[in-house]
């Protein structure tokens, strides 16, 4: 009995365990491409829970970005995310962050690649512009200006933040993947569709089909693409509620906090002065905290504009697909009435024929009459005037529908 429960224990001692993660891997667990503010990126296994709590979404904008599920192309801001679904794109931009889901797709790569590069080109000279900002508020703090106005005109020279240049690596990467697959269609487009219509064949036509399907599908992922950024640069506070940064750095203050710092007859005058500037506090409040969407906007005209000449190109090359089923369709009804003429005249010879043949079946009957007593000249005469009597009547009968207009 003990060797038998030892052997058992030892059993129980070899049997593997399985990490509680392990065991839930794949539940609710997706591998994010993280690509930080600084340019390092990493991959990392992230929950859904915990995704929605790093950026602040809801689990209805997550559905969005499901490569299972098909969502059309949308550029939607958060409180503290953009999220782009975009082509092949699927990502969460945050003031320091950027989550790229499907970052082991090839088509994905070169995104990925220009993302860490616009980042990691743009954080060193970040840091250098800092340094020296800090070092002119303070020679300025030693001059004896304010350091507020010195910090304050060097923002104003700073360079876009951090969620518009990585919204602006989404939007270049598909504004190219557009483009591209636009320019292949065209180059496929034109030397099919010129054979069309020298060829008419059912190859030819199965591959005018082909194209004419590929075109319809781009021009619907880029007309919604270009409908998404008309939607955003006509609404204003769609474009505000994208400036992540601008919202961490601009916290609405606690005059609570630095109440208890004033004396007595501070606090008394700022209550007896407060009915009179809540007012005008409010709009300083609200012109402070706005955001400036001149700068977003124009990164989204210029995408706009790129967005609208591929659809341009789109509906030229639409445009010569329907002049060429026009022409093809000419061809083919051309065609067509020259098999119903044939179809005339042959049964107008038909009807000539038949003529001449119960002229001939006249003659076969078994009647005897004087003409079978005749030479051979009458038996001659008789035959070639009958076969002349059906080819006039067949050319009168031509003639007579050309002048009606029936025959070409």
């Amino acid at each position: 009995m003990r060797a038998t429960k030892s052997s058992s224990d030892e059993e129980l001692n070899q049997t593997p365990v399985v990490p509680p993660q392990t065991r839930r891997k794949g539940i609710g667990i997706r591998t994010w491409l993280v690509v930080s503010e600084s340019g390092q990126s990493h991959l990392e296994d992230i929950e859904k829970h915990s995704i929605m709590r790093r950026t602040g979404l809801p689990a209805r904008d997550l559905r969005v970005l499901d490569p299972i599920l098909s969502y059309p192309s949308s550029i939607f801001g958060r409180e503290r995310a953009i999220v782009i679904n975009l082509e092949h794109i699927k990502a969460i931009i945050t003031a320091t962050e950027v989550f790229v889901l499907n970052s082991k797709d090839p088509a994905v790569a070169p995104f990925v690649q220009d993302l860490q590069n616009r980042v990691s080109n743009v954080a060193p000279k970040r840091a250098t512009e800092s340094s020296d900002n800090d070092m002119e508020v303070t020679a300025n703090e030693s001059q004896g200006l304010p350091a507020f106005h010195a910090h304050h005109g060097a923002v104003g020279t700073m360079m876009l933040p951090f969620e518009f240049r990585a919204l602006e690596a989404c939007l270049e990467s598909a504004c190219r993947c557009l483009d591209y697959e636009t320019s292949t269609l065209e180059q496929e487009a034109y030397p099919a569709l010129d054979e069309l219509t020298s060829k008419i064949s059912t190859l030819t036509l199965e591959r005018a089909r082909q194209i004419k399907s590929r075109l319809v599908a781009i021009s619907g992922r880029v007309q919604k693409v270009r409908d998404e950024l008309e939607h955003l640069l006509d609404d204003d506070n769609d474009m505000a509620e994208m400036y992540l940064t601008e919202k961490l750095v601009s916290q609405p203050l606690d005059p609570t906090s630095f109440r208890g710092e004033l004396d007595i007859d501070s606090i008394n005058s700022l209550d007896e002065r407060e009915e009179e500037t809540e007012s005008e506090f409010c709009g300083e409040t609200l012109s402070t905290i706005k955001p400036k969407i001149e700068e977003l906007e124009m990164l989204l005209e210029a995408y706009f504009v790129q967005i609208d000449g591929t659809l341009h190109k789109l509906s030229t090359l639409r445009e010569y697909v329907d002049d060429t089923e026009d022409y093809v369709n000419i061809m083919l009804d051309d065609k067509q009435n020259q098999l119903l003429q044939m179809g005339v005249m042959l049964t107008t010879a038909n009807l000539v024929i038949n003529a001449g043949i119960a002229v001939v079946g006249v003659f076969g009957m078994n009647i005897h009459i004087s003409l079978f007593d005749g030479v051979p000249e009458q038996f001659w005469g008789t035959t070639f005037g009958t076969l002349s009597g059906v080819v006039v009547l067949y050319f009168i009968a031509v003639g007579w529908g050309k002048t009606k207009g029936l025959l070409a």
